[in-house]
């Protein structure tokens, strides 16, 4: 296949397609093969096709069973012919439809010149398919389409919005997306991370408890609280994993069958290390099991696994592990990302020196952990670290510069609080409110000492 590396890919359930740095995007008949002992076996792919060209991202239906993928949404950039009254074309940005099986394009929709977007993500059921967009300034905007609709002849206008995540914290700057059916994660320039959760059952899941659910409000965003900035993240239907500046894997959610990794089967509801596991290259959670693809000291790859091992997701490991086990597949030497459906396990080998995470080492006095708050009798009673959290938080507020500065921090730390949906809103509103009361006070306008 001639392309100039490749970026990422999706597998669907009839063809494989591939993305490389140029925009051409590429899908790769899907020989799947079924014997007579209803095994799945591989016949090499012998032919691919260009699907299209100008290609920024693409996405699909992003659960683990290939069967719901009947659609791919491509972002790409087009030249749009000159309006009435302007000399020369313009390059838009689009997003176009096209059937995984036959590579037909059944819908597009093109957006104004002046919005640019780099990446795309579905989430929600096929009646109310939600596209959120991230454009280059770091902003999140959704529209929702019916894909049940797409293969009828007809037209129709699409309501692009400001999602709720961008309109409440203005001043965050999103950098990536993942998502799944029922949640959507966002990570931000400066390593923070925040979550949507569309329904209870996920929340509860994720979480442990339904005690800030908002069933009339799925956009809140919620933030997780880590030591250390985030660099990327993996989101399975009800656990997630996150890789810190330092390498460090943090596992959250479900853990019935040990997809967590860290050796038993109770269920976290907040990010939990994993100690034995450092540096990865990549990380994936997928059906009730999590993959992580790291490299070891003679740099050579190998691929680990916890969790189900039902119908050959955790190869040489059928009955499952609750810890993260090397697992008997051989791992071609530029395998830098993966991906499993229900039915196989894909690895993309391509070297590209700009896509590895380059870790930072860990300070010394946080190699060890920071030791538990003694709970002897004359201990002060913060089980949650409630008073230490406000102090850090007062302290942030302390260092900003400015008014504008310490309102846009305040908003921030108002989106980490433990707080309810409505109040969160009441906060964000309030600060608006105060916001515009000082309009007279320009951005450069320092406040007096506290």
């Amino acid at each position: 296949m001639l392309a100039h590396g490749y970026r990422r890919f999706l597998p669907t359930k009839d063809h494989v397609f591939i993305l490389d740095y140029v925009g051409t995007l590429f899908f790769l008949k899907n020989a799947l093969v079924s014997s007579t002992l209803g095994q799945i076996q591989w016949k090499r792919a012998c032919r691919y096709v260009v699907l299209c060209r100008g290609a920024k991202d693409f996405a699909s239906d992003p659960r683990c069973d290939t069967v719901y993928r009947k659609y791919l949404y491509v972002l790409a950039t087009r030249e749009q012919p000159a309006v009435v009254g302007t000399t020369g074309s313009r390059a838009c940005d689009c997003v176009e439809v096209y059937l995984q099986s036959s590579g037909q394009r059944v819908f597009k929709m093109t957006f104004h010149h002046s919005m640019s977007f780099k990446q795309i993500v579905l989430v929600g059921q096929e009646t109310q398919r939600a596209l959120l967009l991230l454009t280059e300034e770091g902003k999140i905007y959704s529209l929702v389409v019916n894909e049940t609709q797409l293969d009828q002849p007809r037209s129709y206008t699409v309501q692009l919005a400001l999602r709720k995540v961008s309109r409440c914290l203005p001043h965050l700057r999103v950098t990536c997306m993942a998502s799944n059916q029922s949640s959507t994660l966002y990570i931000t320039d400066q390593g923070g991370v925040y979550f949507e959760v569309h329904t209870p059952g996920v929340y509860r899941d994720l979480f442990g408890t339904l005690q800030a659910f908002d069933p009339l409000d799925h956009q809140m965003p919620l933030a997780l609280s880590l030591p250390a900035k985030v660099l990327f993240c993996a989101l399975g239907y009800n656990h997630l994993g996150l890789v810190d500046e330092f390498g460090r894997i943090f596992m959250q959610g479900n853990n019935r069958y040990g997809q967590l990794g860290t050796g038993d089967k109770m269920d976290r509801g907040e990010p939990t290390q994993v100690h034995y596991l450092q540096r990865p290259i990549a990380l994936w959670c997928g059906l009730n099991h999590s993959l992580v693809l790291s490299q070891t000291s003679d740099f050579s790859k190998e691929l680990l696994g916890c969790g189900c091992g039902a119908g050959g997701r955790l190869p040489g490991w059928p009955k499952g592990s609750a810890s993260f086990v090397k697992l008997h597949i051989k791992v071609p030497l530029c395998a830098c990302s993966l991906c499993s459906t229900r039915e196989c396990l894909y690895m993309l080998s391509s070297h590209d020196i700009e896509q590895c995470p380059v870790y930072r080492d860990l300070p010394a006095s946080r190699v060890g952990g920071s030791p538990e708050p003694s709970q002897g009798a004359g201990a002060p009673q913060d089980p949650g670290g409630t008073a230490q959290a406000c102090e850090e938080y007062l302290s942030q507020i302390h260092s900003c510069p400015t008014l504008q500065d310490r309102m846009e921090k305040m908003k921030e730390i108002v989106g980490w609080m433990p707080l309810m949906a409505a109040q969160k809103d009441f906060f964000w509103e309030a600060l608006d409110m105060l916001q515009r009361a000082a309009g007279g006070a320009g951005p450069d306008t320092s406040t007096p000492e506290s």
